[in-house]
Order: C-alpha cells, then sequence, then structure tokens
C-alpha cells in the first residue's frame, strides 16, 4: 500500500551534495540558515529521497532551538519522516522525540503547543501518542481557544486509530462535556465534529437537545450540523421529517455558504415541491445577492440542474432566473438565457420575450465594449422563442429590424437570419416586414446582412407596390449610374482611396472562402465595418447609398446579389403591372445597373478585377432579362422559394428527430436495481442518491468500476511496457477522465534475485505533467508490485509519456536501466461530438489561425462510406444535413464539428470527388485555435483514413 501523504510541496533541484549542505548548516549555521537547511531537507524527503544520517544532527542540533520558526520546520520534518521500519515497528530513535513533544504541550507558549497539538492529528504511531495523552487532556481546559480547538482534534485523531478507544475510553463523554461549556465558536465545531466521527447518537442527542438554538450557532458548526444530518437521513430515512425542519429553519440563516449547503442537502433529501420550490428560491437569491461571479455560475449549474429533474416547479422560477441578467459577465448571461429558453412555456413566454426586449434597448442605450456580442446573444434568444411560440414574433420582429445596420456584424447577420425565416413561416406578418425592411435598407453596412436582405426583398416583394418600392430602393442606394465616367477617372481614384483610408476598409485580395455546403469558392472581399454617412464619396453618393459603398470597395459578390434581386422582381412586375411602358423602363433601368457593374469590374480604378463567378451569374441575369421563358420565369420565382421552405423542414424535422432521440434515452442499464418508490414508507420522501453518484464517479476515475461488457474495453487500454525477456516485465493501465491520467504499472521481478531501490521514472512530452514522483521499492524474486502515477492534462493535445525503470542487485554494482515503450496519449479521449450553429461554424473558421490540410489518400470508393468513416474515426459530429448529402453525384462535401473537454473547438471540412477510375481524392482541412488540435486530428485522420483497405 503506497504511504498517505499529509503534505506536498514541488521541488526539482536535488542534488546528491546537497544533503551535504544541508548537514554542515544545520551544525554551523544561525537561524536563518538553519531554516533554509530544514526547508530544503523537507523538500528532498518529499521527492523521494531518505536522507537516514540527517536525523541525529536535527536531533542535535534543531530540537534545543527556541525559534518558533524552525520549531514548526522540526514538526513538518517529523511529520513526513518514516518512524516505522520495514515490519511496521516504532524505529528506537523516535523514542527521543516524545520527551520534546511533551515540553512543547506544556510550553507557556500557546503557538508551540497548538501547532504540536496539530502534529499529533497526522501521528499514527500509538507507541509515541501513548506517553502524551496525559498532556494532550490537559489541553482541553486551557484557557485559550487556540490550543482547546487544537485539542479536541487532537483528541478526535488519536481515538480514530486502531487501538484510539483504548487508549481514550473516555473521550466521546469529555468531549461532550467540553462541548456544553464551550464558548468559541471554532472549538464548538471542533468539538461536535469529534461527536459527529466517534460518537454520533451524542452528537445527535445534542442536536435535538438544543434544535431551538440552531440558528444562533456560528457558521463553522452549522455547517457540520448539515453534514450530519445529511449522515442520518442516509441511514434512517423514517427520520427525516424532523431534520428537514432544521434545514427550513437554517435557510435563513445570515451566512451565504450555510444557505448553499441547507439548499443542496434539501435536493437530496427530498423531492417534494415545496422543499424544491424553497431550494430554488435560495438559489435564486443567492444569485442575485452575490457579487462574485464564480459563486454565480455554480449556483446557475444547481439551477441547471434543478430544472433536469424538476423543470414543471422550475417554470416558475424561470423570471427570477432572468434577473441575473442584471450582471456585466457574458458567461453568466448566456447561462442565464441557456437555462431560461428550456423552461419556456406558453404562459410565461410572453414575460420572457419582453424581458428580452428590454435587455435589447439596454444595449443600444448604453455603450459597453462586449453590447455587441449580448444584443447577438438576445437575439438568437428571441429567435428560438419566435421559432417556438409564432405568436410571438410580430411583438418582436419590427424592434429587431433596428439592429440590422448594427456595426457588430454577427448580430446583424442574426437579425436577418431570423427575419427571413419569421417571414416565411409567418404570413400575415410579410406586408409589414417587407415595408419595415425597404424602410431600413439604407442603414444596413455589412455586405453579408444587404445580401439576405436582398434575397428577402427579390422573393417576398409581391404586389405591386411593393416590387415597385423594392426597385426604387435598390436604385436609391446604388446611386447614380454609372458608377465613374471617363473624364473623372482620376478623381474617382482619389476619391476611392480616401474612402478606404477613413473608413479603415482593408480591400482583401482573393481568397477562399468556405459556403454553407462546405465547398470552396474564390471571394473577394472586405472587412465588414460600419460606414457613417459623413464617410461617403463625395459627389457620387448620397446618404442612403450604401449598395453603392460596398460594391466600389470590391464586392462583387454583393453585386450579383443585387442583380438576382432586380431579375426576380422585374419578372415579378411583368406579371403585376399591366402597363407595358413601365416594365420595359424598369427592365432597362435593371440592365443599365448591371451593364455598369461589369464595367467596374474589368476596370483599371479598383485593386482586382470581378470574379468570375461573378461576372457569369450577371452575364445571366442580363440574358435573362433579355429572352425570358416560361421555365425560366418558374424556377426564379417558385423553385428558389420552394427550396428554402425545404431547407426550413429539414431543419425543424432534424431538431425534433433530436429531441425524440434525447427523450428515448434509456436511464437505467440491464442488471440495474428496480427501485419501487409505491412501497417506501410513506414518511420518506425520496431516495438519497448524491453520495453513491460521487464514489461511483470516484471509482471511474481511478478505474476501479466498469460496467458490465467494459472487460474488452479495459483490456484495449493495457499496454505492454518491456519486453518478455527483460529482467523486470512492466504493463500499464491507462485510465483518462477529463483533465487526470491515471497509470496503474504492474511491474514483475523474472529473475531469482532482489531488486532494491526499484523506481519507475517517468517523463512526459506535450501538456502534460507528472504530478508526483513514485518512491523506490524493494522487489523480491519472482514477486510483483502495482506502482501508480498521476498524470494532469491542460489542453488537447496528442500526448507521450516515456520513461525508464531503474534498479539496483547486490551482485551488479551499478545500477540497471531497462527503457519503457512510449505510451501515446490518444486526443479522441478529450473530444467529443457537438452541436454549433452555421453562422457560428464560419465565423470559427474564418477566426482560427491554425489549419492542418490532409490529402486524400483512401481505399474506399463510396464518399458517403469515407465520411462516415472519418466521422467514426475523428469521434466528431457531421453538421450539414443528411438531406444534403442525398444523391450520388461523384462529389461530397461536409462540415464536421466537435468540442473538447477544455472547452476547445475543433473544426472539420472534408471535401472530396470520385475520380475516372473510382478513387476518391480530394482535402481534409482541420482547423482550431491551438496548434495541437489541428496536428493531433491531422495525425489521426491519416492514419486512419485507409481503414476501409
Amino acid at each position: 500500500m503506497e504511504k498517505s501523504c499529509t503534505l506536498l510541496v514541488h521541488f526539482d533541484k536535488g542534488t546528491p551534495s546537497l544533503a551535504n549542505e544541508i548537514k554542515s548548516a544545520l551544525e554551523d549555521g544561525d537561524v536563518p540558515a538553519k531554516i533554509d537547511a530544514m526547508k530544503k531537507a523537507i523538500m528532498l524527503l518529499l521527492n523521494g529521497e531518505t536522507l537516514p544520517h540527517l536525523f541525529i544532527t536535527i536531533l542535535r542540533y534543531v530540537l534545543p532551538c527556541d525559534d518558533h520558526t524552525i520549531q514548526k520546520l522540526l514538526l513538518l520534518y517529523l511529520e513526513i519522516l518514516d518512524k516505522t521500519d520495514a515490519k511496521g515497528k516504532v524505529l528506537p530513535e523516535m523514542i527521543l522525540i516524545c520527551q520534546n513533544l511533551r515540553n512543547n504541550l506544556q510550553s507557556p507558549n500557546e503557538y508551540i503547543r497548538g501547532v504540536t497539538l496539530r502534529f499529533l492529528c497526522r501521528l499514527n504511531e500509538t507507541e509515541i501518542i501513548e506517553p502524551l495523552i496525559p498532556s494532550v487532556l490537559s489541553n482541553l481546559e486551557h484557557r485559550h481557544p487556540f490550543i482547546r480547538r487544537n485539542a479536541i482534534l487532537a483528541v478526535m485523531s488519536i481515538y480514530k486509530l486502531p487501538q484510539g478507544d483504548q487508549l481514550l475510553v473516555d473521550a466521546p463523554e469529555m468531549i461532550e462535556k467540553a462541548l456544553t461549556s464551550e464558548q468559541d465558536p471554532s472549538a464548538k465545531r471542533n468539538a461536535f465534529l469529534m461527536l459527529f466521527n466517534c460518537a454520533q447518537d451524542r452528537a445527535i442527542n445534542y442536536l435535538l437537545t438544543h434544535v431551538d438554538s440552531v440558528t444562533e450557532w456560528g457558521e463553522p458548526l452549522q455547517m457540520v450540523v448539515l453534514e450530519l444530518i445529511r449522515k442520518v437521513c442516509r441511514t434512517n430515512l423514517g427520520e427525516k421529517g424532523k431534520y428537514i425542519k432544521i434545514i427550513i429553519s437554517l435557510l435563513n440563516a445570515p451566512s451565504t455558504a450555510v444557505i448553499y449547503e441547507c439548499a443542496g442537502t434539501l435536493v437530496s433529501l427530498s423531492s417534494a415541491p415545496t422543499a424544491i420550490r424553497a431550494a430554488a428560491n435560495t438559489y435564486c437569491q443567492l444569485l442575485l445577492s452575490q457579487s462574485d461571479n464564480n459563486v454565480k455560475l455554480i449556483v446557475l449549474d444547481r439551477l441547471n440542474e434543478l430544472k433536469s429533474s424538476h423543470r414543471d416547479i422550475m417554470v416558475e422560477m424561470t423570471m427570477d432566473i432572468l434577473r441575473a441578467l442584471s450582471s456585466p459577465n457574458l458567461d453568466i448571461r448566456r447561462k442565464t438565457i441557456d437555462i431560461a429558453l428550456e423552461l419556456i412555456t406558453p404562459r410565461n413566454i410572453d414575460e420572457v420575450v419582453l424581458t428580452l426586449k428590454k435587455e435589447v434597448v439596454k444595449t443600444q442605450s448604453s455603450e459597453l465594449e462586449k453590447n455587441g456580442e449580448y444584443r447577438q446573444m438576445l437575439v438568437q434568444a428571441i429567435h428560438s422563442c419566435a421559432i417556438k411560440f409564432p405568436e410571438v414574433a410580430s411583438t418582436v420582429v419590427h424592434l429587431l429590424m433596428d439592429f440590422l445596420g448594427d456595426s457588430n456584424v454577427a448580430s446583424a447577420i442574426d437579425v436577418v437570419i431570423f427575419v427571413r425565416e419569421i417571414i416565411e413561416t409567418n404570413p400575415k406578418l410579410r406586408v409589414s416586414i417587407i415595408t419595415r425592411l425597404l424602410d431600413t435598407f439604407y442603414q444596413i453596412r455589412a455586405a453579408r446582412v444587404c445580401s439576405c436582405a436582398l434575397w428577402i426583398i427579390g422573393e417576398y416583394c409581391i404586389s405591386l407596390s411593393e416590387v415597385e418600392s423594392g426597385i426604387a430602393t435598390i436604385k436609391q442606394c446604388l446611386g447614380d449610374l454609372p458608377f465613374y465616367t471617363v473624364t473623372e477617372e482620376g478623381e474617382i481614384a482619389d476619391n476611392q482611396k480616401q474612402f478606404q483610408q477613413v473608413n479603415s476598409i482593408t480591400v482583401s485580395s482573393r481568397r477562399p472562402a468556405i459556403l454553407a455546403d462546405g465547398t470552396y469558392a474564390t471571394q473577394s472581399a472586405a472587412s465588414e465595418t460600419s460606414v457613417t454617412t459623413s464617410t461617403l464619396l463625395p459627389g457620387s453618393l448620397t446618404s442612403s447609398g450604401n449598395l453603392r459603398s460596398l460594391i466600389l470597395t470590391g464586392d462583387f459578390f454583393l453585386g450579383a446579389v443585387m442583380a438576382c434581386t432586380l431579375t426576380k422582381l422585374v419578372l415579378r412586375l411583368e406579371e403585376v403591372q399591366p402597363t407595358k411602358v413601365e416594365v420595359n423602363k424598369a427592365t432597362t433601368q435593371a440592365l443599365l445597373t448591371m451593364v455598369s457593374m461589369l464595367q467596374l469590374g474589368q476596370s483599371s480604378f479598383l485593386s482586382h478585377p470581378i470574379d468570375n463567378d461573378s461576372y457569369d451569374r450577371i452575364v445571366l441575369c442580363i440574358r435573362l432579362l433579355c429572352n425570358t421563358g416560361d421555365e425560366m420565369r418558374k424556377i426564379w420565382l417558385q423553385s428558389c422559394r420552394e427550396s428554402f421552405v425545404k431547407m426550413l423542414a429539414d431543419k425543424q424535422f432534424r431538431e425534433t428527430e433530436e429531441i425524440k432521440a434525447k427523450a428515448q434515452i434509456s436511464h437505467a442499464q440491464p442488471d440495474d436495481l428496480i427501485d419501487f418508490y409505491h412501497l417506501k414508507s410513506r414518511k420518506g420522501m425520496s431516495q438519497l442518491e448524491l453520495e453513491d453518484e460521487v464514489q461511483d464517479d470516484l471509482k471511474r476515475a481511478t478505474g476501479e468500476f466498469t460496467k458490465d461488457g467494459d472487460d474488452e474495453n479495459k483490456l484495449n487500454r493495457i499496454l505492454q511496457l518491456t519486453g518478455f525477456s527483460d529482467p523486470v516485465y512492466a504493463e500499464a493501465y491507462v485510465t483518462v477522465h477529463h483533465y487526470d491520467i491515471v497509470l496503474d504499472v504492474t511491474v514483475i521481478n523474472r529473475t531469482k534475485e532482489t531488486l532494491q531501490n526499484l523506481c519507475l521514472e517517468l517523463a512526459t512530452m506535450g501538456d502534460l505533467k507528472l504530478v508526483d514522483r513514485p518512491q523506490n521499492y524493494t522487489l523480491a524474486p519472482e514477486s510483483s508490485k502495482q506502482i501508480r502515477a498521476n498524470i494532469k492534462v491542460s489542453s488537447t493535445e496528442t500526448g507521450v509519456i516515456f520513461g525508464n525503470i531503474v534498479y539496483e542487485t547486490s551482485n551488479v554494482l551499478e545500477r540497471t536501466v531497462i527503457v519503457l515503450n512510449d505510451i501515446h496519449i490518444d486526443i479522441m479521449d478529450y473530444i467529443s461530438p457537438a452541436t454549433c450553429a452555421d453562422v457560428a461554424f464560419r465565423t470559427m473558421w474564418a477566426e482560427f489561425e491554425w489549419e492542418n490540410k490532409v490529402a486524400v489518400n483512401t481505399t474506399f470508393e463510396d464518399e458517403k462510406d469515407f465520411l462516415n468513416h472519418i466521422i467514426k474515426s475523428t469521434n466528431m459530429k457531421c453538421l450539414t444535413a443528411s438531406s444534403a448529402l442525398d444523391g450520388a453525384c461523384g462529389f461530397l462535401a461536409a462540415n464536421l464539428y466537435a468540442k473538447s473537454v477544455f472547452g476547445e473547438d475543433a473544426l472539420v471540412n472534408v471535401s472530396v470527388e470520385k475520380q475516372a477510375d473510382g478513387k476518391l481524392s480530394g482535402y481534409i482541412r482541420i482547423r482550431s485555435k491551438t496548434q495541437g488540435i489541428a496536428l493531433s486530428l491531422g495525425d489521426k485522420i491519416t492514419l486512419k483514413q485507409k481503414g476501409g483497405s
């Protein structure tokens, strides 16, 4: 068995000559030198060094010293020193320290007495403790509370020893007597804790005798009372009623820590609506009263747990939870909104939406740095509410449309996507939304928002007045045509440069952009920033010329979208406008606009010409307006809308299927115990399961608990570290649990000799850190030893653990070294499938700087089989809808997403194409915020993508 460690200090500067330096400093040095030497000696002992010759030196030169710091270090040294031999008997020289400890326990200095009593709490050797018992008991009645509280702890630790009840037969009675007369809160708490651990019946009797004064006790004692109640109710469910009353009374305690523990205890003891409601109210009060953000996040986690098991009761608390939005911290606001959105019902939807609307208005009035991000969060929440309850859409859509021109591009995109979905799902709102959109269109300054708004105008302007207003709005935002004239070439070029400098719009070169289906396209774009009316081009733009300003920065993709919108409006005008002259006039104006755009794109005054995709799209629009057929008219005016409707239906279907899948998850596994609640005593309200779950989690973390059927998985985690012909055979069982890696190494001595000072030396590469250094062992011939090593993980990266086994034998003077095989920690243990919105995926793809590009090299011949193999190998989730992957076109593009236990995002885009010879080619692109994920996932995919062979 490994020794229990009561003290841990990191120290990695040990050298062979350090022991001699420590000895000379203790013998000849002054007080500061002795203090420094004692610290070094303690740290060497903690890191596995034995220092056998130092003990006598310390007894001679340190023990007589009166300095308080040296005496404290001496006690720490004695605490970690091996006080027994190999057979477990106390070393004879340990008797020498008993007299010193007795003198300390009778010292006139309170500090020396207190720290010595605290030291006795960590002694397990009865032979050393027994002579000191009279001195310990005499300190129970000392006048100073510091000594009394430590004396009580010393009595408790002695009583809990294997033979402690024989050494201190009357300890519970003495402590109960001391508890009755004690006035110091900490000493009173320690006395009650001693009874709680050693004489529970006495603790219960004292609690029930003084039940009326529990609310007046100090915070430390009240915390122990709650712990006692949890333990008692676990063993005797029938007596929970009288203890629940104590908990309810403590809910009004002045200490927030006690209130928090009360709420947690109440939830664990009872599932009655009254108890859950009281606990939820307590959590909500803490959420509003505490200023510490970490406390708020913890309380929100508790409310989230209550929401999962008692949703009906938590629905009543929705508005109280939303009051936490007053916190300026975005993480708290995000978690609050997530909880509230899952508690929405037809009863409270109006109140929730009203609160969210007020928060949106607040972000507009104040000038805080994170307002844009918070506004985006609120817009997404309102969007979710409107999808679940369409009747509230009319109350929020017009308010949100004011933010189409928001300087935060992501927020504006969320608004326009929300408008696009609402205008399709709520036919009654279409006229008002179109009118509002046309009125506010000139305020839009982001190209992506403009593109989506133009699509809405082109699809949903149905009546004659709407079509004419749409054409007029686009014409006004484009300004006068053409975009430039030959006589003003120099002036416009200069103005264009000045315009870019003033607005800090940097025109980028052509770069690949990921489309909605995961494919790549060439896009020439400028950075999207807000443009004020005071910085527009003089003489050529009006205050509403947002389309013109964006196109003059080189955004021809927006120009192509605008051409398609004009084409749809003109085609629809032919159906609703009886006057042919007006139709021809609108057609001519649209053609002039498109030709002017092509002329601008092919001129030399912009930093780059028009891209081929946008050019072909605009030319197609020109040909269509010149010669329109019925089939083409049907495609442009009906098929586009039908595709969008199908996309919304597919999205809703996938969300419904995910909800059904979650609801069908089985919470009871085969061979699990069945608990019949109806056969229980009516006095008990529920079963205590919290402690059981905690114990099971701890067992899973250390690999001691495995479910049925996990034997094969366990065998897969056993790694051979040495060869069968080596004198020492070693194998390791690796357990990965979130941030911890536990190595259980089995070492077998296959020789006929005794191996001395056998040590497992480990080192790590990557973001892994060895927590402690395994100690030295003596291994008998043909015997085995279990050695455990703990390693901390700080980021998602494929790490390597390497090392060797070092030992000595009596026949060989030198130490023998056996090099171990490397242990590779798989990145798959840290990432899990996750879901994110398409907009969020694109945003992260643009922001993340680390990209790893892996060429497809596989024997798979079917694109979908290859994609499924990649998903299975990387433990990621496919964000691309299955309907988008239907068909057999010989090409496939999909986006994959996963999240690590550290909150890191992993993005993957798979683009493959079937060649004429039947083989697949293409690339798999991985992007992440850190280099480790990109490289590790790339290595994993490279290794696994040939799995079809």
